[in-house]
């Protein structure tokens, strides 16, 4: 039989991979390829790939021999659907050795079990091959019911069911002894028990999702289930919270952690059983954990993880705040400039494929309001400035999870706002009609916002700090000598947290500032009209006698010339000029509007520039 496999498919495989450029079509190929298998029955033949597919598929090594056979089986495997109760059991077992799993068929024919020396799983099927149950079982449980892992199987959807598969196996990645991989697992179970309770603490009947992933202690955690691991959401932006309202049925998820154990090179102690004391809480207010001694515990070469579908960056004073928590170092870590790690991570969510992170300026479109370009200065490598992309973050005790979660949900926050400058456009062929502003870091968790004041040509700066992922506070600085863009720094801050987008932040800045302009023209053109009354009918009548004896050129002069009349006398006409000269002198020395009418007018455009900011989400 393996002389046949190397005599019949390997050359076909082999030339196929190599691409040799030879004169045999495609279909001449496939024409030998039948001729050859059209004297065999069809049974030798499924034998033949079955022997092809007897051991553990893994990713082949491109030198060695029989790689590109292996590829093409798996090629093979995933263009089959698997219909009938044969050709099901058959994929179910190419793809548990695919995962380094044992499968073996029940003598009835029906039954398929995928086991490992830790858990096992039953997949019982109808005689024509659809699923009628999945059942788990890990060492010392009895076997539950997976409704994922029958959804994924009903659905056809392998690559999902694989994926399930190894995400079992991960669970056991511990170093020693299968005696040694069940503590890890038991360890595992203790933590999961005591992040739960946790969860429970001084939690509402009435309280919804986003609530707890704002403000849960743990945020909103949901627990294992079969093949899905334990997960805790810990932070979501307006923009998703306004998406879930409105879609009722979306699957809107905000930032997400898998809570895991893996295997370490050095020994931590790991509780095996849960540590939390029910319906107490310690002195000072946070939750009470039984001592962590040699009978509730033990040295493992393990640590729980907190695991990030996508790799969150992080300042280095953020690390450093979560290792000394946890006592325990992240590894893997490579510095780089904070604002470029946030910008690198906002382009691959946003487009998807591997755009130039070198680009520090970006146009983002906003609806009624000149195009944005924001030029993001990404700072150095200072240790202020620096950070890293974190995966995972290890820790030992479950105490640590609610501080960790707390430095997630700030360091979040804070990216958020950043990556609302980020765009996929870099490129902008029409400069016209555009708002130019730069993002450059401040100190610790804060940033300034320069931009060019809408009046006047000096520059204006909006300094945001994120003190904690609810608290935000902002400070709107301008020259002395320019108006006023009537938005106070509660107002800013107020649409800083209602939005965490500085483009909408910035947009209705300048609407206020409109507003501002607009009425001070009004209030110029009114105080013209009373300086210059209109004039009385015998004016008129006369002016309009006089026009008709002047020529056209003389029309247009006494259209332009606006003279005081003769029968002022010269004091009257110079006092009008000091008022005319005074006016002028404090337009251009104090041109802000007074303290009371500031107020009047913030206090009255506030509530409807924060609605346009919501509308406009």
């Amino acid at each position: 039989m393996e002389m046949e496999v190397q005599g019949g498919l390997w050359p076909f495989c082999r030339h196929q991979s190599k691409g040799a450029a030879t004169a045999t079509s495609t279909n001449a190929l496939m024409e030998r390829l039948h001729l050859k298998y059209q004297q065999k029955p069809w049974s030798e033949t499924l034998k033949l790939v079955r022997v092809c597919m007897d051991k553990p598929l893994q990713r082949p090594d491109s030198n060695t021999p029989d790689g590109p056979l292996l590829s093409c089986m798996e090629k093979i495997q995933r263009a089959l659907h698997a219909k009938s109760l044969f050709s099901v059991m058959n994929r179910l077992e190419s793809l548990s050795k695919q995962k380094g799993l044992n499968a073996h068929v029940s003598p009835s024919g029906t039954a398929c079990y995928i086991t490992s020396s830790m858990f096992y799983i039953e997949v019982q099927l109808e005689k024509d091959g659809e699923v009628m149950d999945v059942k788990l079982a890990h060492l010392g449980e009895d076997p539950v019911v997976c409704d994922d892992l029958v959804q994924h199987l009903r659905m056809k959807n392998y690559d999902a069911f694989g994926k399930s598969l190894e995400d079992l196996s991960n669970l056991y990645q511990i170093p020693g002894n299968s005696e040694m991989q069940a503590k890890g697992y038991f360890a595992l179970q203790a933590l999961e028990k005591d992040l739960y309770s946790m969860s429970l603490l001084d939690r509402t009947q009435d309280v919804n999702r986003v609530t707890e992933v704002l403000h849960g202690k743990v945020g909103h955690l949901v627990p294992r289930t079969g093949a899905t691991p334990m997960n805790i959401e810990f932070y979501i932006s307006p923009y998703q919270v306004l998406e879930a309202e409105l879609n009722p049925d979306s699957q809107v998820c905000g930032t997400k952690a898998v809570v895991a154990v893996e295997g370490t090179d050095t020994l931590h102690k790991l509780p095996l059983s849960p540590l939390f004391v029910d319906s107490q809480a310690g002195e000072d207010g946070n939750a009470a954990f039984l001592p962590l001694t040699d009978e509730l515990s033990m040295d493992l070469p393990a640590a729980f993880v907190l695991k990030f579908h996508q790799p969150i960056p992080m300042s280095s004073s953020s690390i450093e705040e979560i290792q000394r928590l946890t006592g325990i170092q992240i590894t893997g870590l490579k510095l780089a400039p904070l604002y470029e790690l946030i910008v690198q991570a906002t382009l691959q969510e946003k487009c998807s494929e591997d755009l130039s992170t070198h680009k520090s300026c970006f146009f983002v479109s906003l609806p009624d309001c000149p195009k944005h370009c924001y030029f993001i200065n990404k700072g150095s490598e200072k240790s202020d400035f620096a950070g890293a992309l974190v995966s995972k973050i290890p820790f030992s005790h479950p105490k640590c999870v609610p501080g960790v979660i707390e430095i997630l949900r700030h360091q979040v926050a804070y990216n958020s706002l950043i990556s609302s400058c980020v765009s996929e456009k870099h490129i902008h062929e029409d400069d016209s009609e555009l708002l130019y502003f730069e993002v450059v870091p401040h100190k610790n968790t804060s940033f300034s916002v320069f931009f060019l004041h809408p009046v006047k040509e000096n520059l204006a700066c909006v300094i945001i700090d994120v003190i904690t992922s609810r608290e935000v506070q902002c400070r709107l600085h301008l020259n002395p000598q320019d108006p006023t863009l009537n938005s106070s720094d509660d107002f800013i801050t107020r649409a800083v947290k209602r939005c965490m987008s500085v483009p909408v932040v910035m947009r209705a800045i300048f609407r206020n500032a409109a507003k501002v302009n607009a009425k001070s023209e009004t209030q110029d053109m009114e105080a013209d009209v009373k300086k210059n009354p209109e004039p009385s009918c015998e004016q008129i009548t006369d002016s309009n006698s006089l026009e008709k004896s002047l020529p056209v050129a003389g029309q247009q002069d006494l259209l332009v010339t606006d003279k005081p009349s003769i029968t002022d006398t010269p004091k009257e006409n110079l006092s009008a000029a000091k008022l005319e000269t005074l006016g002028g002198n404090t337009e251009k020395n104090n041109p802000t509007v007074s303290t009371e009418a500031l107020g009047a007018v913030e206090e009255s455009n506030s509530t409807a520039s924060t609605e346009v900011i919501m509308t406009d989400k």
